[in-house]
């Protein structure tokens, strides 16, 4: 996401390249590429012209250090600028009364109730509370039988009245069935509606007013860009919603409606969502998507999906058998396992400072393991506990029990050998992990 904006911008602060200070002339002519830049992301024109407007005004009242560049003060405030526009901060969602009560709406498509699944295992894990999810949508049968599917992949019941066509009914009674099985979270899925339904926005305002939702949570598609900040508002003026939800965020390389949004209906984004697993959901953090557009990554969010990851027992076990030089391919195929569980792979790496411009052309596929994990399986228990026996008959027979070459498998065998040799010097101590990897205490 938002790589088309990150290039634009990145060219508009080469103009200040090599200037000795920031000047009205040189802010002018980069302030007008960086408006450019946003409205070609899509961003609303009134929101991008007020931007620029503020960052006109910061940059020159700045005093530029000696030490500090013009092209690097001004990277800095659009930075500042920009999480400030987006929210300045996370919000969270509320979850008060008993049960507390999530309303989801958007329009038809949008990703409703995919987002109340994920939402329900983000409640689930993150915050350990038990949730009911509420089948409201009563006008497309695929949705109750799409929601019964994600909650049985979750572990999450699904309440479902087959036969009532009342949706205000439904999530009332579902409300009482919660307080009677001690569920403190409910997630009322609805049917997609458009803004020029009279009739769905009466019932949408109904169900809000019958069960007096915590939180209701407006979910809209960023890749329909400035048309999706238009239906927040026009949703927002009848629904008064407390927060909005991006799903479909990896399709979108322009990025404009998470950008524009907080601006235009000033309610906060409180998630992001991409793709179709239930763990692909973030909460919505205005800093570090600052930096992402910038191209700075975001280390802290890889930190703590690594950390989601991290078990501290296993973790000293580990250590135990990197120091012995007892690390093998059972070990190894775990630590895929765990990296395969923190998300997308080339959304991983673009975390990382200056992973995301050199990775723009390069397709990392979600299933970038599956050769390695074929030719570990095809390995003997006693060849995967002690790798050091993997002669050249063996790599041959492994080879062909994979479907892969011998050169693949003695590509694989090379990086495991110089992984063992690296974690080693890692878990003997000349190497230090960096503070945010290392074990919680």
């Amino acid at each position: 996401m938002f790589e088309n904006l990150t290039d634009k911008l990145e060219r508009s602060f080469r103009i200040l390249k090599g200037e000795g200070r920031i000047t009205e002339i040189n802010v002018a002519e980069t302030l007008k590429e960086i408006r450019r830049a946003l409205i070609d992301a899509d961003v609303n024109y009134k929101v991008a012209k007020s931007f620029t407007d503020e960052v006109k005004q910061k940059a020159l009242g700045q005093d530029v250090l000696r030490s500090v560049k013009p092209g690097q003060m001004m990277t800095k405030i659009v930075r500042d600028e920009l999480a400030a526009l987006m929210g300045g901060t996370a919000t969270d969602i509320r979850l008060e009364g008993n049960p507390a009560v999530i309303l989801i709406a958007g329009l038809q498509g949008s990703g409703k109730t995919t987002f109340s699944g994920k939402l329900a295992a983000h409640i689930k894990s993150k915050r350990g509370r038990q949730v009911l999810l509420v089948a409201g949508d009563v006008y497309r049968p695929a949705a109750i039988d799409q929601l019964q599917v994600l909650g049985a992949q979750i572990g999450v019941e699904v309440y479902t009245e087959p036969g009532n066509t009342d949706p205000v009914a439904i999530a009332e009674n579902a409300i009482k069935y919660a307080r009677q099985k001690s569920y403190n979270v409910v997630i009322v899925d609805t049917a997609g509606r458009l803004a020029v339904d009279e009739t769905m926005m009466r019932e949408i305002t109904a169900i809000k007013a019958a069960v007096k939702p915590s939180e209701t949570l407006f979910v809209v598609d960023s890749m329909t860009g400035q048309d999706a900040v238009n239906t927040a508002k026009e949703f927002n003026d009848r629904l008064d919603f407390d927060g909005v939800v991006l799903t479909k965020l990896d399709g979108d390389t322009r990025g404009g409606a998470a950008i524009s949004i907080r601006s235009v209906v000033d309610k906060p984004l409180k998630f992001i969502s991409s793709g179709e697993k239930m763990d692909a959901l973030q909460v919505f953090h205005p800093e570090r998507m600052a930096d992402r557009i910038l191209g700075m990554g975001d280390v802290v969010s890889l930190v703590e999906r690594a950390q989601e990851q991290f078990d501290e027992e296993e973790a000293r076990k580990l250590k135990k058998k990197l120091i012995k030089n007892q690390f093998n391919f059972n070990d190894f195929r775990d630590q895929i396992a765990q990296i395969k569980k923190m998300g997308n792979l080339k959304d991983l790496a673009s975390m990382i400072p200056g992973m995301g411009k050199a990775l723009k052309n390069v397709d990392i596929p979600d299933d970038a393991f599956k050769q390695t994990e074929a030719i570990i399986d095809s390995m003997t228990p006693a060849e995967r506990e002690n790798p050091d026996i993997i002669n050249a008959r063996r790599r041959e027979r492994i080879a062909k029990g994979s479907g892969t070459t011998v050169q693949d498998v003695n590509r694989l065998l090379k990086q495991f050998d110089d992984t063992r040799k690296m974690m080693k010097t890692v878990a003997g101590g000349k190497l230090k992990m960096p503070m945010g990897m290392r074990p919680r205490r």
